[in-house]
């Protein structure tokens, strides 16, 4: 039976009825972070997935934990040492606020996370929905998540047609979200909405067929699907140009330890240059005061250009490998790498495969 709640919303305890059924059945109950009531594994997996696939994350999941098996083994840790391990699984402000976030839980709860979503919302890269997920998950709390995934369904289930990140929409959605909690069984309900959302109501091609929610899905009835959710309205992408040098010397490659905010921070990365000084034909010759900068120059070339985009802008990469005879004295911000262990340098992923696609024995 539907009743009115204090939400606003309808409450309907057959649509959560009809989510952990399915879940049961048919979801996912063999993921490494399943089947765990251990807070640490459960937080771990939920900011690793944040904007990223499970096959991508399942490799560095299993990675992080043989390094860090526990809390406090992550929280003593050098940030150089967590960055490594994440390098390459992208938006790294998420590995920033993962070191912050445990150096805090050991700090002010004895390395137990707390159990109240709004406690661990306060923390460093905890959301609200993520909190929620994290809570339901490690001590079985009623509370409501809202992620990606949870909007399309919420989206195409009950035809909602404004676009999701409209403030006033994603209030309805959350008020929506607390409303069909239900009262038993908040785990299966929880998992079960991302799952529905990862294999079934996917972005492309959604699998209506088996989805337990067709029969009161208003894109379905009205061949909507492929509308909804409403589409972020879209922006220009802006473009930009950095150089990057490749500046090498006795077998090792000299590397920059980038600040810890902006882009790629707290990661290594090549020394860079402003990509429009060293635009067109005269680039090399551009370059090459820079690159003696960090020694005696004795061969310099250009190297294929790449593109990387990020969330807000594509960055043009213009790599110049610069061979050097004598290296000259330098500090911070600068270190020397040895390119047999270039895999364990915690670089950004453009850079980690350009420098080991360099690495071939024919060239050096």
């Amino acid at each position: 039976m539907k009743r009115l709640t204090e939400f606003g919303q309808l409450e309907d305890p057959s649509f959560s009825a009809a989510v952990i059924d399915w879940q049961k059945s048919h979801g996912r109950h063999a993921l490494p972070w399943q089947n765990t009531r251990d807070a640490y594994r459960i937080w771990l997996s939920e900011i690793m997935l944040q904007q990223t696939q499970v096959a991508a994350v399942l490799a560095y999941y299993a990675r992080f934990l043989e390094r860090f098996p526990t809390l406090h083994d992550l929280a003593a840790a050098p940030s150089e040492d967590v960055m490594a391990q994440w390098s390459g699984l992208g938006y790294y402000t998420r590995a920033r606020n993962l070191h912050a976030c445990a150096k805090r839980v050991v700090d002010e709860y004895g390395g137990v996370f707390p159990s109240e979503p709004a406690l661990l919302a306060d923390l460093p890269g905890i959301g609200r929905s993520t909190a929620a997920a994290i809570s339901a998950f490690s001590s079985g709390t009623r509370a409501a998540i809202l992620d990606g995934n949870v909007k399309r369904v919420f989206a195409r289930v009950f035809g909602i047609d404004e676009f999701p990140g409209v403030k006033a929409v994603e209030d309805g959605l959350w008020r929506r979200a607390q409303a069909l909690l239900p009262l038993d069984g908040i785990e299966a309900y929880t998992q079960g909405l991302m799952d529905l959302g990862a294999t079934l109501c996917t972005r492309s091609k959604p699998d209506c067929a088996r989805c337990p929610l067709q029969d009161r899905c208003v894109a379905y009835a009205t061949g909507r699907t492929a509308e909804l959710p409403v589409r972020k309205p879209k922006k220009t992408i802006p473009e930009k140009q950095a150089a990057l040098l490749v500046v090498i010397e006795g077998g090792q490659v000299l590397l920059e330890q980038r600040a810890q905010t902006g882009i790629w921070g707290g990661l290594m990365s090549l020394p860079e240059v402003d990509g429009h000084a060293v635009r067109g034909a005269l680039a090399i010759d551009a370059v090459a005061p820079l690159a003696g900068a960090f020694g005696e120059v004795e061969a310099i070339s250009a190297l294929l250009p790449l593109v990387h985009v990020f969330t807000h802008y594509r960055l043009h990469i213009a790599p110049f490998q610069a061979t050097l005879s004598r290296r000259a004295d330098l500090a911070a911000p600068y270190l020397w790498w040895d390119l047999a262990r270039i895999d364990s340098a915690p670089l950004p992923a453009p850079v980690k495969k350009l420098l080991l696609e360099l690495t071939a024995p024919s060239l050096f």
